[in-house]
């Protein structure tokens, strides 16, 4: 439930994004359409519907200093919620005997979501998830040795 203003309040339907997901969308930092995080169509973006609503995963990019800024402040907890961009497609709106209104919506088409400082609905979270940091650090190193060894090879 959240409230637009007093007397008018809306609230999103379990069901509001069944067939919405398969859309090109991208995750974002603070709805900045600069600050990509990923994208489903690029792979490093997943979202699915699950029992508390929507969830999402993002492969951060250790390479984007923007990404790498974020996951920190993810971890530490200075972070810690979410949004969304959509444009609403169906909804159904309820006009109460005291005058004031609730809307729930119940199909939106979605465009990206975000990890944001200030979300519109408060039920929303944010993780780092330091051990999957650490495996891409481990590859990365790897990476790079594997890398130095065939330009020393190279040159002998």
């Amino acid at each position: 439930m959240y409230e637009l203003w007093p007397g008018a309040t809306e609230s999103i339907d379990p069901t509001a994004f069944d067939g919405a997901l398969s859309d090109d969308i991208r995750a974002l930092i603070d709805h900045e359409t600069r600050l990509v995080l990923g994208r489903n169509k690029a792979g490093t973006l997943e979202l699915k519907i699950d029992a508390r609503g929507l969830w999402g995963r993002v492969k951060i990019n250790p390479s984007d200093q923007d990404a790498m800024n974020l996951y920190a402040r993810v971890e530490r907890g200075d972070v810690d919620q979410c949004s969304f961009g959509f444009d609403i497609i169906k909804e159904d709106t309820d006009w109460r005997e005291d005058g004031s209104v609730h809307w729930t919506i119940e199909k939106v088409k979605l465009y990206e979501v975000s990890v944001v400082t200030f979300p519109a609905y408060e039920d929303t979270s944010v993780a780092a998830r330091k051990k999957d940091f650490e495996q891409v650090k481990a590859r990365q190193a790897q990476a790079w040795r594997e890398s130095m060894k065939a330009r020393l090879k190279k040159w002998h």
